[in-house]
């Protein structure tokens, strides 16, 4: 005796197609929310990398006042470039939690960790007021911006990618 789907054993001809619709229009509604998800992930990641670098010499001034200018701009953009130190752990980590919780957590999850990282860093006070703690405050939030940028990405294209029809 072989098991079937109910659904389709009781149903009449009308029914069945009437399902068949039914899936595919989960099934694309299902990838558009992937697609969308992905690109808000996407779009925050490259916002603040744009942000970041023409924002460069402000940062440069805010949390390097003691340095001149081309000291303070390299300090700014060594910041920058730490931040893809962290990455392969991140993926690692990202890439653990999204096999065990699922895509969708993961990538939700990678997405606020760079959001609420990016707002602190707009809400960090500068070095006149904090002294040597800002820089590294801000060292520690684009640390976790870029373990952040590795599970979202690699989030973003696999769950899109299973979330692709046949």
């Amino acid at each position: 005796m072989s098991v079937q789907n109910p659904a389709i054993v009781s149903a009449t001809p009308d029914t069945t197609i009437s399902t068949t619709i039914s899936t595919t229009e989960t099934s694309k509604k299902d990838l558009r929310n992937a697609v969308r998800a992905s690109f808000i992930g996407t779009f925050v990641e490259w916002f603040d990398y744009a942000a970041y670098m023409y924002m460069a010499s402000i940062i440069a001034g805010v949390f390097f006042p003691e340095l001149t200018g081309r000291a303070a701009l390299i300090n700014t953009f060594a910041l920058f470039a730490l931040s893809f130190l962290i990455r392969p752990i991140g993926a690692v980590a990202w890439g653990h939690i999204g096999d065990r919780l699922g895509r969708t957590k993961s990538l939700s999850a990678s997405i606020l960790f760079m959001s609420l990282a990016t707002f602190c860093i707009a809400l960090l006070p500068g070095y006149n007021s904090i002294g040597i703690a800002a820089p590294i405050l801000l060292l520690v939030l684009r640390l976790i911006q870029g373990f952040s940028a590795s599970g979202e990405y690699a989030a973003a294209s696999t769950y899109i990618s299973e979330s692709a029809p046949q």
